[in-house]
């Protein structure tokens, strides 16, 4: 059974399933998708992506070693347009890929959890910062990012949820994605884009 047909078992969510099924990509160079998912964090898509591709041009290949991005002084780091805390934290993603290890092959024996376990050590990477890393680098398709403010949004809107009460409005959440294990990272891709595409009528969008 494919995701889709899986996931339409969910009637409210089934109007969502549009266009082509996602197919998640995996990205070899962990630790380079992390420091980028940090540089981007409360930025627009555009603004992120200027600041991603003044990093990249710091390197000879645009495929940076731990190493080389160590040794990026901080005050360029800064020039590109990163934010104290931001250069920090990538400096800090550099460090601890070289002494802990993030490659590809360790982290792929590692369940969802542990690899959430083993991540937010590093200083400036939370939880949300390593559920994306599980859907967009790890290729994990069971990942929902309940703390999501887009997911919160677009789940809130679509089963008419009151998030007054913060705690309850999170296990609402949390019950309404379990029925969509094994395949919960392909409803959150579903639900971010029906966010951003569907008309907005007496509903507030982040």
């Amino acid at each position: 059974m494919g995701y889709l047909e899986h996931l339409s078992k969910d009637k409210k969510l089934a109007p969502v399933l549009t266009g082509a099924p996602y197919k998640l990509k995996k990205q070899k160079l962990v630790y380079l998708h992390l420091c980028g998912s940090i540089m981007s964090q409360q930025l627009s898509t555009k603004v992120a992506a200027v600041i991603w591709k003044r990093f990249l041009a710091l390197f000879e290949d645009e495929s940076p070693t731990p190493e080389q991005i160590l040794a990026i002084p901080y005050e360029t780091l800064r020039g590109i347009g990163l934010s104290n805390a931001k250069a920090n934290y990538v400096q800090n993603v550099a460090r601890f890929t070289m002494e802990q290890g993030m490659e590809w092959d360790h982290l792929k024996k590692m369940n969802d959890e542990e690899v959430v376990s083993h991540l937010i050590q590093i200083k400036g990477v939370g939880r949300w910062t390593t559920e994306m890393l599980l859907m967009f680098a790890l290729g994990r398709e069971d990942v929902f990012a309940v703390d999501d403010l887009g997911i919160q949004t677009a789940m809130k809107k679509l089963y008419k949820l009151d998030d007054s009460n913060k705690k309850d409005f999170r296990e609402k959440l949390l019950k309404i994605s379990k029925k969509w294990s094994p395949y919960r990272t392909y409803a959150c891709l579903h639900l971010w884009n029906w966010k951003d595409t569907a008309p907005v009528k007496n509903a507030t969008s982040s």
